[in-house]
């Protein structure tokens, strides 16, 4: 484990919470600067693109890979999960000019591939800096209470511990396990996120992604990919990307997208070699 634990908090802080000067792109648009501090990834089984919740609305990567942001709602998109088919849940702000939205969106539902967005429910009071389903459930990290909350039906919450995380991951084989990155490491709940206890020995992480299949994944703040065959008791070092991570996907069958502030890479091999699958324009 990385000596400066300190360094691990304030470098993944930098990465989730910083504001971007980027001039708002207008709908549709593939220029890459409206893609400026991406905060989630998912998969779209509606249509196999990569689709990213930015500080600017979200954006499609097609096969192409140009960038579109898929409708003129630019809102940041601190949380952001692909649920199914166009089934999309996020979290995070409005934009400037919406005077009449309440700075915290609370949970947002979009069920057309992100091109509208209705609110569900914590209007004006959560922020979810991140968002896991499984089989049903809702696990979202508030970043305003620093709590865990969690919920089976998108509109009733449970509170559930309270720790300062970075990142959630849920186990694909049982929902009742939740990995979370904090200053004491990866932490581990039994419980549905009652209660985390040390996940055991290994480096301190930034972001972790559980994929339904194959290793877990981490990533360090200095943008070193681990992967654990045994949630996240062990870890093994696979390769340096010397960036900042944004955020984490493990999409399955070995591919991993990592994205940076400038860059999106892409593993099909769970991280053990990578490819820039997007290079972000730098004005």
């Amino acid at each position: 484990m990385r000596s400066n634990i300190v360094a691990l908090v304030g470098a993944a802080a930098l990465v989730i919470s910083a504001c971007s000067t980027t001039t708002t792109p207008q709908p549709g648009q593939e220029t890459p600067d409206g893609m400026a501090h991406i905060h989630g990834l998912g998969i779209n089984p509606a249509d196999g693109a990569l689709y990213a919740g930015t500080h600017y609305g979200v954006y499609r990567i097609a096969a192409d890979r140009k960038p579109a942001r898929v409708s003129d709602v630019v809102q940041d998109f601190m949380g952001f999960t692909v649920v199914g088919p166009d089934h999309f849940l996020g979290s995070g702000h409005p934009a400037e000019h919406a005077a009449d939205q309440p700075p915290n969106l609370g949970l947002i539902e979009s069920t057309d591939g992100g091109r509208s967005w209705t609110p569900v429910s914590l209007s004006g009071n959560a922020d979810f800096h991140a968002l896991e389903y499984r089989d049903g459930l809702v696990i979202g990290l508030d970043s305003t209470t620093r709590t865990v909350m969690v919920s089976t039906d998108q509109h009733t919450w449970q509170p559930r511990a309270t720790l300062r995380a970075i990142d959630i991951a849920v186990s694909p084989d049982n929902p009742n396990e939740v990995l979370a990155t904090t200053a004491q490491g990866v932490m581990r709940s039994t419980d549905q996120a009652a209660t985390f206890t040390p996940a055991g020995t290994g480096p301190a992480l930034a972001f972790v992604a559980w994929p339904d299949d194959g290793p877990l994944i981490g990533v360090d703040p200095a943008g070193a990919v681990y992967v654990s065959p045994d949630a996240a008791r062990t870890w093994k070092q696979r390769r340096e990307l010397h960036q900042q991570p944004q955020a984490l996907l493990a999409a399955g069958d070995g591919v991993v997208y990592l994205a940076t502030d400038t860059v999106i890479h892409r593993s099909t091999d769970n991280g053990t070699t990578f490819e820039i699958y997007y290079a972000l324009e730098q004005p």
